[in-house]
């Protein structure tokens, strides 16, 4: 069966339906990564997004029960050059394509996305849609379509849970959280808390955490703002870690302001430079926005990392205060592991604390 992807600047791509067969409409966006592509599609950062991979051979190992970063897709629909017709792995439990048509995500193989992702290089990421037609109004339509902007409040926790252990405690605000940072604390034995975006700082500190992380998530930065004046207090009194989003908003709470990169980072090969030890870890990274390294002058914030491509802002921290963020992702998953040692420097700042015997930076 044809299908179509149209972006909004009138292009389009003809390919072969998979998956659900419903039109979709989203933002279009490329993901550079060789594999992970079941993490990706479930990833909330990607919530109510048009997911393009660059690889060409998507489905090759199917689909397991462990890899999943949410339970249902988070992608609205995904773009692939080959779709695998026989997954193998000894993990794997259905094919891409069963899945993605169990769980109503529909997709779109044959596309030239090798073209597809030097256009969208070329012209930033746009709007675009799956359809089975094209006619003279599906541009159109397409141009005047409204794009949500409460991702965030669509994609976080509905009320508190605890990923339970029995080592130091961490209040985690759920932006749209991967579960592998939940994986990733728990390997090191951390009780996490799990709260709402829009949670206010008393919540937080009444239930006694040791530390506070800010979790990844989708959209604009700036359509989350009701979250800073929480972040405000709970820096002031706890050491805080953000991942993504989170770093997105830590550095807003602080005084900086953010912007949209033309086409974003989406990929598990990000080079970025530690600028304290010349150190270069390659990184996960999923994020449509950066912190504008211009309005950090004047602000108590200091940057800590730089992707050396584009030297975009990749982490931030407090002079003053146990508090930092990075953009990329130190659980990985996919990805390499270099950056996972991040977990284990915040843990260390939250047992400095408790050994002082108050927060006191």
């Amino acid at each position: 069966m044809k299908r179509y992807l149209v972006l909004e600047n009138g292009s389009v791509y003809e390919g072969q339906a998979f998956g659900s067969t419903k039109p979709v409409t989203g933002e279009l966006v490329f993901n550079t990564g060789m594999s992970g592509y079941q993490e990706s599609i479930t990833d909330l950062s990607y919530h109510g997004q048009i997911l393009t991979f660059t690889y060409p051979l998507i489905g090759n190992y199917g689909i397991n029960r462990d890899d999943f970063e949410s339970l249902k897709p988070a992608a609205s629909a995904i773009v692939v050059h080959e779709i695998a017709r026989r997954p193998s792995n000894w993990r794997s439990s259905m094919s891409l394509a069963d899945w993605a048509e169990k769980m109503d995500l529909p997709g779109i193989s044959g596309v030239d996305t090798r073209a597809l992702t030097k256009e969208l290089r070329n012209y930033g990421v746009m709007r675009a849609c799956v359809v089975d037609e094209v006619t003279d109004a599906t541009t159109t339509e397409l141009k005047a379509a409204n794009l949500s902007t409460e991702q965030v409040k669509e994609v976080t926790a509905n009320a508190t849970y605890v990923n339970p252990t029995e080592g130091v405690s961490i209040a985690m605000i759920d932006f749209g959280l991967k579960n592998s940072i939940l994986r990733s604390l728990a390997r090191r034995g951390v009780n996490v808390m799990v709260f709402p975006a829009d949670v206010d700082a008393q919540t937080i500190l009444d239930a006694d955490p040791d530390g506070v992380l800010l979790s990844n998530g989708p959209g604009d930065p700036e359509s989350v703002e009701y979250a800073l004046p929480t972040i405000k207090t709970l820096q002031e009194k706890l050491p805080l870690m953000g991942i993504c989003l989170g770093h997105q908003l830590f550095a807003m709470a602080n005084g900086a302001t953010t912007f949209k990169l033309k086409f974003g980072h989406r990929g598990f090969n990000h080079a970025v430079r530690n600028l304290a030890t010349g150190k270069i870890d390659f990184t996960s990274q999923n994020h449509g926005y950066a912190v504008d390294p211009a309005s950090i002058a004047g602000t108590d914030l200091e940057i800590t990392h730089e992707e050396i491509n584009d030297h975009t802002v990749e982490g931030v921290r407090l002079k003053s205060k146990s508090a930092f963020s990075v953009q990329f992702h130190p659980d990985a998953a996919p990805g390499p592991h270099d950056a996972e040692y991040l977990f284990d420097d915040f843990l260390a700042m939250i047992a400095t604390a408790k050994q002082k015997g108050a927060y006191n930076a």
